[in-house]
């Protein structure tokens, strides 16, 4: 070839079109670093001479105009398109060489290294996919799954509301892919997740670091555009989002952030607020039953502990042993649970002298105490802060202003306003609707869950910010106990334990509800009791004890409200005027409590069957007000027990001759431990979320008569209140973890002696149920006794 044609490589020379843009170099170079481009780029000559030839055609002025820069991007968004179009017809052909160079520009493992993928041009792979998204058939899925995958969460704005467009445009024109998108962003609100984001590779322009709070924002801001453009995403969302909820063995950390994330779907999709809410509720019924169960276990682990302590014979210890013997016992026959007492100074002592597995058990229940305490508060903060409903377009995420705005949501590229503050009307529809969604989940998860112990207390809070929606809460629950008759026997008495603790622990139910409560429940012991003598007198067979299991649950809880309420249970002076008949003693009690007398003296002898600590409790208030004297029974009950006198007369005076010797096994057992562990409202211990309960919950202090009030009792009765003083006083005093009771084959807690003779022995500050009594970190929780 002649060396001075223009064709040799020697006279070659770039045509002159001014000096090239900074931005227009940079591109150029990070072009040349794409393997996909430079490949296709290879065309024929004929085709780089036309392009040559129409670069010349252009105007020779030394500027780079604003129309040269558009030019030139438009170029590079064609080769792009043009590379893309080409490697999906080749895939469809089944030669996977340009699809494969496709998906990896998607790969991670390409990001932060010499001649990784920049968001720049990631950002131009997706406008470029914009175009071509209705081919994007099953076949090309691995580049769905390789963009879905990507953490675009933690890239600029700018491609992360590119990134928003084009999956909404994704699902729209291919649902196919929706499952796979939503199942990506329901991990992506985990916990994990976002330590991933994080940890990604690739840092944003600010110089303020990226945060989870960004990250969250973004996802939600795509699953709002994406409930936009699909009306029935919900149903497809709802399954995924139970799907990655943390397991309930999960840190703290891990159930906290997924819950709120949950919680904040709920504000810009109520459709899923019930199931969401009853997903979270079933979470923390979940934790706060394994806490109970695990208790349970640790007190069945002190029996056995406490036995073998016991069968241990002196005599046949091997001399050289007793060292070891006494190193294990702590040099004393007390329990393991009582030396980790909070109020000593010997806490590390005694913790080092706790079997090793011992402690591993006690922290495991102290983490699940944390993390049930940790949801309560997230679901106490979600119902305060009442927010106005969110609809698309949102010009604010719920970002601190403390945030950089390169790493806030792609809707800051917007002018920011402050979301509407909710109106008076608002606010008290959008907490209707959330009381009866959350009265929705009680009814059909709390109420049939007996070890419960502080998950109802959403319900008990909930209740107080509108009178309305207490009278719906007792409605409710009078209407399950009383009237439905088709529920089985167990929830209609759980349901009975629940208003007899509402009612007596509420502050902000007033003297007439509790009055037309108590009502109700009386006359249904007296429509009971009336079936009963019709019964016995038409002399048909008696119904088994079994059957009159809700009657017992009643009375039981008429018992609990007259020791809590019992001032509220007398009559006024205008009470008594409009009742007035000249010359006829006017009782000073409602006239419906008249039927608890005919129910103690009756033949099923519910002060026998009956939780003892509750009866106790009643009879004290009931002698020491002058409304009963229940004490000869129990004293019969207690003989009858120890078989000295199964038919005394004393017993005959007060019963029928053909009266049954009640058997509790008879009532199943089930509903014997139902009757004798379940009080739903027990005091709230849970240190961080206790602030919702303390100012609406009535502590027995506030209401227990005085000492000398109370009066002398006989000396049967004396014996009777010694005989169950026993298992009303361990409750007083319980150390330091939240789940109340003594340990059961363990030394008795110590209780004041001031105490012991008042009213207030059994419900002074703790709780009523006998449960387990397990001491943890007194850093942790605080069980003074109020």
């Amino acid at each position: 070839m002649d060396p001075h044609s223009r064709f040799s490589q020697y006279n070659s020379r770039q045509t002159k079109a001014g000096p090239m843009p900074s931005a227009t170099r940079s591109m150029e170079q990070s072009l040349k670093t794409t393997n996909p481009l430079e490949t296709y780029k290879k065309r024929s000559a004929a085709q780089r001479r036309d392009s040559t030839s129409s670069l010349s055609s252009l105007t020779s002025r030394p500027i780079a105009t604003n129309s040269r820069i558009k030019e030139d991007e438009q170029y590079r968004k064609d080769m792009y398109l043009a590379f893309i179009n080409n490697a999906l017809q080749q895939k469809l052909k089944g030669i996977s060489d340009a699809f494969d160079e496709l998906v990896d520009q998607f790969n991670p493992k390409q990001f932060g290294g010499d001649t990784s993928t920049t968001p720049a041009q990631l950002r131009l792979w997706l406008i470029a996919l914009s175009h071509v998204v209705s081919r994007l058939e099953r076949v090309h899925a691995p580049l769905v799954e390789a963009i879905v995958s990507m953490p675009w969460t933690t890239m600029d704005s700018t491609f992360a509301k590119s990134y928003t467009s084009f999956v909404g445009m994704l699902v729209s024109a291919k649902p196919e892919y929706l499952t796979m998108v939503l199942g990506k962003i329901s991990s992506g609100l985990t916990y994990q997740s976002g330590l991933q984001a994080l940890n990604a590779g690739i840092p944003e322009s600010s110089s303020r670091p990226l945060t989870r709070r960004v990250v969250y924002e973004r996802i939600h801001y795509l699953l709002q555009h994406l409930l936009s453009l699909i009306p029935t995403l919900p149903s497809t969302l709802q399954p995924l989002l139970v799907r990655n909820f943390p397991h309930k063995r999960q840190n703290q950390a891990s159930q906290v952030t997924y819950i709120r994330n949950l919680l904040r779907i709920t504000e810009y999709c109520p459709e899923l607020s019930d199931r969401i809410f009853a997903t979270v509720v079933d979470r923390a019924i979940q934790i706060d039953v394994e806490i109970q169960v695990e208790l349970e276990e640790l007190e069945e682990q002190a029996r056995a502990e406490q036995t073998d302590i016991f069968d241990l014979d002196p005599f046949d210890t091997v001399i050289g042993q007793e060292g070891d013997s006494d190193s294990e016992d702590g040099g004393d026959n007390e329990d393991n649970f009582s030396d980790l007492s909070s109020e000593g100074e010997e806490d590390l002592d005694d913790l080092d002298a706790t079997p090793p597995q011992e402690l591993i058990n006690l922290q495991h229940v102290q983490d699940m105490v944390n993390k049930l305490d940790a949801i309560l508060k997230t679901l106490f903060d979600h119902f305060t802060l009442v927010r106005a409903p969110r609809n698309l377009p949102i010009q604010t995420p719920s970002t601190p202003s403390t945030e950089s705005p390169a790493l806030d949501s792609p809707s800051l590229a917007s002018s920011t306003t402050p979301l509407p503050l909710p109106t008076e009307v608002e606010i008290k529809a959008i907490r209707r609707t959330q009381f009866y969604t959350l009265l929705s989940i009680f009814d059909r998860t709390i109420l049939r869950t007996f070890k419960s112990r502080y998950t109802q207390f959403l319900v008990f809070w909930f209740s107080s910010l509108d009178p309305e929606f207490s009278d719906l809460f007792q409605g409710m629950l009078v209407s399950k106990a009383l009237l439905e008759e088709d529920q089985p026997a167990v929830t209609r008495a759980a349901a009975a334990s629940y208003i007899a603790s509402f009612v007596s622990r509420a502050e902000f139910v007033g003297r007439d509800s509790t009055r037309q409560a108590v009502a109700c429940l009386c006359n249904f012991l007296m429509n009971r009791l009336s079936i009963l003598d019709a019964v016995t007198q038409s002399g048909a067979q008696p119904p088994s004890l079994a059957q009159h299991s809700v009657f017992y649950a009643v009375t039981q809880a008429v018992f609990l409200i007259f020791c809590f309420r019992w001032r509220d249970l007398q009559q006024e002076p205008e009470d008594v005027d409009e009742l007035g008949v000249v010359n006829v003693p006017v009782s000073k009690w409602m006239p419906e409590l008249g039927v608890l007398k005919r129910a103690v003296q009756s033949e099923l002898n519910p002060l026998k069957v009956c939780a003892s600590n509750v009866v106790m409790q009643f009879a004290r208030v009931a002698h020491g007000t002058d409304f009963l004297y229940c004490y000869p029974i129990i004293e019969a009950n207690r003989r009858m027990d120890y078989g000295k006198s199964s038919q005394s007369g004393l017993r005959s005076n007060l019963l029928r001759s053909n009266g049954p010797n009640i058997s509790t096994a008879l009532l199943g057992h089930t509903m014997h431990t139902e009757l004798n562990t379940f009080f739903p409202f027990d005091p709230y211990r849970l240190p961080r979320s206790s602030s919702y309960i303390q100012g609406i919950y009535r502590e027995w202090s506030s209401v227990a008569i005085e000492e000398e009030d109370e009066g002398d009792s006989d000396e049967e009765g004396e014996e009777a209140a010694e005989e169950a003083s026993d298992t009303e006083h361990g409750l007083e005093k319980l150390g330091p973890l939240l789940v109340g009771a003594m340990p059961v084959g363990g030394p008795r807690l110590e209780t004041r002696d001031s105490e012991t003779d008042g009213l207030g022995a059994s419900f002074g500050g703790m709780s009523i149920s006998p449960a387990r009594a397990m001491v943890l970190d007194s850093a942790t929780v605080s069980m003074s006794v109020t």
